[in-house]
């Protein structure tokens, strides 16, 4: 049998290290401090291209551009807080009810079995973008592990992101 080829090209800024994106600010605009998650929620550009699910009054939800698997999307504040503590009522009550719709909506738009969700608390904790909080909801399906993420240190994500995208917001409740 043949040596198949996977490609997943749309990963290649991540896997060349050049996701410092999240971080730095990006050529023309102006360094105000925001947070990655600030500039994508107020860039004015479509939901479709930044892959924003669902805007609620406090909170949004956005799919991850570098996921674990199709669909994984993240929910948090529309503004920058780094600890859960410090979320105003109002937020830490949009926060869990939009990641309670997520779940939902992962399940009716993809038909997963299950959903990982959790939080990186902090950059020790595994917090990559540790200023703004965020829940991510990871869809899972029955005998979705495979030997590509152990043996090759690869993940396959079958599904586009625009197909993901397109399939979340349709099965989102608001």
């Amino acid at each position: 049998m043949p040596l198949e080829q996977l490609w997943a090209t749309w990963r290649s800024n991540y896997v060349r290290g050049v996701n410092d994106s999240r971080t730095r600010v990006p050529e023309g605009e102006p360094d105000d401090g925001r947070s990655l998650f600030e500039r994508i929620f107020q860039s004015g550009a479509p939901d479709s291209e930044t892959l924003i699910v669902a805007r609620g009054e406090c909170c949004f939800a956005i799919l991850n551009r570098f996921p674990y698997t199709a669909g994984h999307l993240m929910v948090l504040p529309n503004r920058a807080v780094a600890n859960l503590e410090d979320l105003t009522e109002a937020e830490e009550r949009e926060l869990w009810a939009m990641v309670r719709e997520a779940v939902v909506a992962l399940k009716s738009g993809l038909r997963c079995d299950g959903v990982n969700v959790g939080l990186n608390l902090g950059s020790v904790a595994g917090g990559s973008q540790a200023d703004h909080i965020h829940v991510h909801a990871v869809p899972r399906w029955e005998g979705d592990a495979n030997f590509m993420s152990v043996a090759a240190e690869t993940r396959v994500i079958p599904v586009a992101l625009e197909d993901s995208w397109e399939s979340i917001r349709q099965a989102w409740t608001h």
